[in-house]
């Protein structure tokens, strides 16, 4: 009884330990995590559509890095996608794009009363590009993606639907006080969350 006791306090320990946000020095760190614990983000194109071309338009995806858990994912932003959405449209003339991620759609914020907006709630913002994945990555992809989202491998398959990852060439890290961090990369890919 004692050794399951001592094992329950040690995993218990363990998991506090893993679901801890890393410091506001460690800013890379702290864009892998706030990926990994994210389930959707706010993706910004360039509108092509009537009416509004060239004009931003943010649009909400359900994303993945990886399976959910503490092992951290990969810190590549996978998608599910059709061409029959209007961002993937905006992408199909312009590629570039802009990816928000927060805290603030985890319990985290709420459990320290702050609001979306206060740099306490910590949220990402990716510059890149949306490319489809290469065979070789799809499983990868698809792993990632449908572990969080099981509900998409019942989407209707005339959509063709297909795996797409976001680019990552900027990162901008908004976690405390005192403005903005960029964060390389290189930085981030060399991290574990």
């Amino acid at each position: 009884m004692a050794r399951l006791l001592l094992l329950c306090a040690a995993s218990g320990l363990l998991l506090a330990a893993v679901a801890a946000i890393p410091p506001p020095e460690e800013a890379a760190r702290m864009a892998r995590y706030v990926l990994h614990s994210c389930d959707w983000g706010a993706l910004a194109t360039l509108s092509a559509q009537e009416g509004l071309r060239g004009r931003p338009f943010a649009n909400i995806f359900s994303l993945s890095d990886g399976p959910p858990g503490p092992c951290g994912g990969s810190g590549v932003p996978y998608l599910y996608l059709t061409d029959m959405e209007i961002s993937v449209q905006d992408l199909e003339v312009n590629s570039n794009a802009s990816l928000t991620v927060s805290l603030a759609q985890t319990p985290y914020c709420r459990k320290h009363k702050y609001d979306p907006q206060n740099p306490l709630c910590a949220h990402i913002i990716f510059v890149g590009s949306i490319v489809k994945v290469n065979d070789s990555e799809a499983d990868l992809a698809k792993k990632a993606l449908f572990s969080r989202h099981p509900e998409m491998e019942s989407w209707p398959k005339d959509h063709n639907w297909f795996f797409a990852k976001f680019n990552i060439t900027n990162i901008w890290v908004l976690d405390y006080f005192g403005g903005l961090k960029i964060v390389t990369p290189e930085e981030y890919y060399s991290v574990k969350p």
